[in-house]
């Protein structure tokens, strides 16, 4: 299952080949180890546009999940596209009290979630779906890799 991994940042140096595999894992773990996606990692501007753009919400976010498959249509490995701000995972992780690689891996698995229907904006029941399938990943995934070598 092929992960395309790019980065619109230039102070930020990533270690691709991990974000794939751990993509790849998150990927299997929610149910279509053979789904192929693309993750895209922005700063502030571009997902802020593309926030305004596609949810008409002003504002950065720090994950967008932007799903390829229709739920009734004939299945397709594209899974979908992934987008994650990292200015603002940088920022969450500061304020959560742990490392920008656990805040990329928590967004990372946030937004695959999105990509096989999960959506929390749904109601309550929805979101502890979400929620609990979340941990579960993470569980599985531990001890997370470092994803990113420096921080800009």
């Amino acid at each position: 299952m092929p992960v395309l991994v790019r980065c619109r940042l230039s102070l930020v140096r990533l270690f691709r080949a991990r974000i794939e595999t751990l993509a790849q894992a998150v990927v299997a773990a929610a149910g279509d180890p053979d789904a192929e996606l693309s993750l895209l990692l922005v700063g502030d501007r571009r997902m802020r546009r593309l926030n305004c753009e596609y949810r008409r919400k002003d504002k950065t976010t720090d994950v967008l999940a932007f799903p390829m498959r229709e739920a009734d249509g004939p299945a397709s490995s594209l899974l979908g596209d992934v987008v994650i701000a990292l200015p603002q995972a940088a920022r969450q992780a500061k304020a959560g009290g742990h490392s920008l690689d656990h805040e990329l891996a928590v967004l990372l698995v946030h937004g695959i979630l999105h990509l096989f229907g999960y959506d929390h904006e749904r109601g309550e029941r929805e979101a502890m779906r979400m929620r609990r399938k979340e941990r579960a990943i993470l569980r599985r995934l531990e001890p997370l890799p470092k994803l990113v070598r420096r921080e800009g």
